[in-house]
């Protein structure tokens, strides 16, 4: 038997080929270094010709015999070279480009990301015959001499490197043996490693650090002094230094416990949640403004709250994902499940007047696909928007797929300027809650204790009706909030500001026969000015109401303020076409709030009309009453995102230009510095006077006259005892309305009634629509659960279902980089073939299943 090949006799042979003056006997070199010692010097000697029969002779040469030997060439420490921690890397970075998951940019129709590609009949070729290096194809291409001939191309940046092409041809050597890619293999709780110093370690993490520290023959550093112990710890905990006191008191506890009680006060420090939080507030991109052009303000910091309160509570990571991803889905779900959704709400929002909205709305859809996979998954799933993954087995339609779950959200690609942008939620704080709890208490008893009144009450308007019979006519108006009227009773007074009264512009005032009494006449050329009231803006809410007589004209602005020009800035109550229209405007056409009814009114006849608005901004907060009832409206623009609010004064009859002038008749004109409910809409559109009301049998009142009758008794007429029941009933729904105004709002997450359809985007372009996609998960990785719904919620509690290889990787490795730095996956975001593979995989493995 023949002795096994020394690195020096491969050192020979390679000075022989090359005609190398022969070195000393006492020259010797690592076994790890022949190869590339061999490569070197082909490159060096002026052996073109010769160069690719040379390196693979003593390749072979070398590979053969040093295999035999202790220590082979190119061989890591550990032995047998692994293809994770040794190939993968190197094929992810010199060859996936080309031969990898993208099937488009494929060259050669050859795979090296997977085993079957690898081995695959290239016609009579096979790039990698698993032992054999002279029948391997990529042995030969990527030692190949000829520019033409050598892989990677002489072009490409990240040429292989000596020591590269030694391992590859060492792995093939040693038989090719390959393996799936380590993070998507699902891990298995490893044994404690045996340890030298079996006294050093004081839990599993320990022996896991110290049998690297022996395999690399280090010992570990000396404890730290109590001190630095505590400094670091109370860092680590809560962001914070410690306290002197609290050094103090640590130096001086000598009991054997001590260091786990400081652990017990840190993680029951509110300042815990905090230290937690704030990590995670940089991976879900969080933030309090929308991030383009004027980065208008947003409020997410109830979200914020939601995430410090789940770490200090200590919510476990299964729930800490599902409602972060997908409370809103979960069945009777809570407020605080619903705000928690706030995580995929945090992206940046595009409110530029120019923008296209469409294409916006697909930005943002990418936006949560790439953060939940970088945040969970630690996966770079946003390479697949435009085309496959190049270095990992994803698809671009299973981008789409995930993009599905994230697609049925009720939002517009343009985004509110300033404030939150639909779908929202309203968000009191611990402290607004308990208040209101306490005040809904105090209502619900104001009003058993005004029902219980209920026959005094009834008893008391029958008297009272009876004694209006008898007694002169008079009437009753609803004037809380009342900022202007105008009865036009052949005057211009303001009955709400009776000392600024109206004034006539563009003609004389000409008074007509009106809906009640008097009314005033506009011929298209006059209005009234009535001064400075009615000053709103888009975080107010106003009423606007009058009756109308439309002249056959069918146009006109009925009440408004706002510039005196077309297609003016400013709200306003106008008719056109016949229909009604509310117009709250920055800009007439991509700045405004414009919503108009369906039905149109008939010329010559009088209509009582109302229009309200909450403060919320968007459309769904306007509503328009004819007769007292609410009617259905066409949206024309829902694009408010500046407040409207002007300094010109309050025009009847006019604004918006010339051609805003009213035709027709105006009676009763009224605006509110609130918004009315629907009964307190249909009080005002009662004309009827209270007396006239009262001579009438209670079973033929129309609901509107039933209302306004009971209002004014209970306003003016009702026994002391009954009027501050009602009062202090009024009050308490006054003082919850103003409660409820001051809460805060977060943007969440929220499913629209039916799926909006997803499609694959060619080259990740919005307006390139492919194939129809439904959603779905990756081929390379697990399925749902059993039984799990296809949607957003089965997506989050797939995400932790135990049978994902990557999600307790991904968590556990992000605590380690807090803690230490760097992670045991230095790249915490990227767990795929282009990332860090572990330093430590067994202890990450530990860790995950722990």
């Amino acid at each position: 038997m023949t002795r096994p090949l020394t690195p020096g006799d491969l050192l020979a042979t390679i000075d022989h080929v090359l005609g190398s003056p022969p070195r000393s006997p006492s020259a010797t070199v690592p076994a790890s270094g022949v190869i590339c010692e061999m490569l070197g010097q082909c490159q060096r000697r002026e052996t073109r010709s010769r160069l690719p029969r040379i390196a693979l002779a003593c390749i072979t040469v070398a590979v053969t015999g040093a295999a035999a030997s202790t220590s082979a060439a190119a061989e890591p420490a550990g032995g047998e070279i692994s293809f994770n921690r040794d190939i993968r890397p190197i094929l992810s970075d010199h060859c996936f480009a080309c031969h990898g998951p993208d099937a488009a940019q494929r060259q050669a129709d050859l795979r090296l990301d997977t085993e079957t590609g690898s081995l695959a009949d290239l016609g009579g070729r096979h790039a990698i015959v698993p032992g054999d290096l002279q029948a391997s194809e990529l042995v030969r291409r990527i030692t190949a001499a000829d520019p033409d001939e050598r892989m990677p191309p002489a072009d490409f940046e990240h040429p292989l490197s000596a020591e590269q092409i030694a391992l590859l041809t060492n792995w093939i050597a040693q038989g090719a043996k390959w393996q799936g890619h380590w993070s998507f293999v699902s891990p298995v709780r490893p044994a404690s490693p045996a340890v030298r110093d079996a006294a050093w370690p004081r839990g599993a993490i320990d022996a896991f650090v110290l049998a690297r520290l022996e395999a690399e023959n280090l010992a570990p550093s000396p404890e730290a002094d109590k001190a630095t112990l505590l400094r670091r710890v109370t860092l680590d905990l809560t962001g914070l230094p410690p306290a002197p006191a609290e050094v103090d008191a640590f130096l001086a506890d000598p009991s054997a416990d001590a260091y786990e009680r400081v652990v017990d006060r840190l993680l029951a420090s509110p300042r815990y949640g905090e230290r937690m939080a704030a990590r995670w507030l940089d991976g879900a991109r969080y933030a309090d403004s929308n991030g383009y052009q004027s980065d208008g303000e947003r409020f997410m910091w109830r979200w914020r709250d939601w995430v410090i309160e789940a770490y200090n509570r200590n919510l476990p990571f299964d729930q800490f994902t599902i409602e972060q991803l997908a409370g809103d889905l979960l069945p009777n779900c809570t407020l605080d499940q619903r705000i928690a959704t706030g995580f995929n709400r945090n992206h940046r929002g595009n409110a530029e007047g120019g923008i296209i909205p469409a294409e916006y709305a697909v930005e943002y859809v990418v936006d949560r696909v790439d953060t939940t996979a970088t945040v969970w998954l630690g996966l770079t799933l946003g390479c697949a928007r435009c085309h496959d993954h190049k270095f990992d087995p994803f698809t671009q339609r299973e981008f789409y797929s995930l993009f599905a779950y994230f697609n049925n959200v009720p939002e517009r690609g343009k985004a509110v300027k300033y404030g939150n942008s639909p779908p929202v939620v309203q968000s009191p704080t611990r402290d607004q809650q308990t208040r209101l709890r306490a005040l809904d208490g105090r209502l619900a008893a104001a009003e058993q204790a005004f029902a219980r009144l209920a026959e005094q009450v009834d008893a008391g308007q029958r008297r009272w009706e009876a004694a209006l019979v008898e007694a002169a006519p008079n009437d009753w108006q609803l004037t809380d909030g009342l900022v202007a009227g105008f009865s036009f009773d052949g005057h211009l007074t303001n009955s709400a500001l009776p000392q600024t009264p109206g004034r006539v512009v563009d003609g004389e005032a000409v008074f007509s026969t009106g809906r009640d009494n008097q009314a005033l006449q506009f011929d298209g050329r006059r209005l009234i000015d009535a001064g400075d009231v009615g000053r709103f803006g888009f975080y107010d809410d106003f009423t606007l109401a009058a009756w109308v007589r439309i002249g056959e004209e069918g146009r006109g602005t009925i009440v408004s303020r706002m510039t005196d020009e077309a297609q003016a800035d400013g709200y306003s109550l106008s008719v056109a076409g016949g229909r009604i229209q509310l117009n709250l405007v920055k800009r007439w056409l991509d700045d405004a709030l414009r919503v108009q009814s369906k039905r149109a009114l008939a010329p010559g006849r009088w209509y009582h009309i109302a229009a309200t608005y909450d403060g919320s901004r968007v459309a769904a907060g306007v509503k328009i009453y004819i007769d007292g009832e609410a009617a259905e409206l066409d949206v024309l623009l829902d694009d408010l995102n500046q407040s409207f609010e002007t300094k010109q004064p309050l025009r009847i009859g006019g604004g918006g230009g010339r051609e805003g002038r009213f035709y027709g008749t105006l009676d009763d004109v009224r605006v509110y510095g609130r918004a009315l409910d629907g009964d307190e809409v249909r009080i005002i559109a009662t004309a009827e006077a209270i007396s006239d009301i009262a001579a009438m049998a209670p079973e033929h009142r129309p609901a509107g006259m039933t209302l306004k009758i009971r209002a004014c008794f209970l306003a003016e007429a009702a026994p002391p005892a009954v009027q501050d029941a009602w009062k202090n009933l009024v009050d308490l729904r006054e003082e919850r309305i103003a409660l409820v105004e001051l809460f805060p709002t977060t943007m969440v997450m929220q499913e629209m009634p039916e799926s909006r359809e997803t499609f694959v985007l060619l080259r990740g372009e919005y307006d390139k629509r492919g194939s129809r996609v439904e959603p779905g998960l990756p081929a390379s990785l697990p399925p749902l659960p059993p039984g799990a719904p296809n949607n957003r919620l089965g997506f989050a509690r797939w995400l932790v279902d135990p049978a994902n290889p990557l999600t307790a990787r991904v968590a556990v490795n992000r605590y380690w980089q807090m803690l230490f730095g760097a992670g045991i996956v230095k790249t915490v975001g990227d767990f795929g073939a282009q990332g860090e593979t572990p330093s430590h995989p067994e202890l990450l493995d530990w860790l995950a299943c722990e």
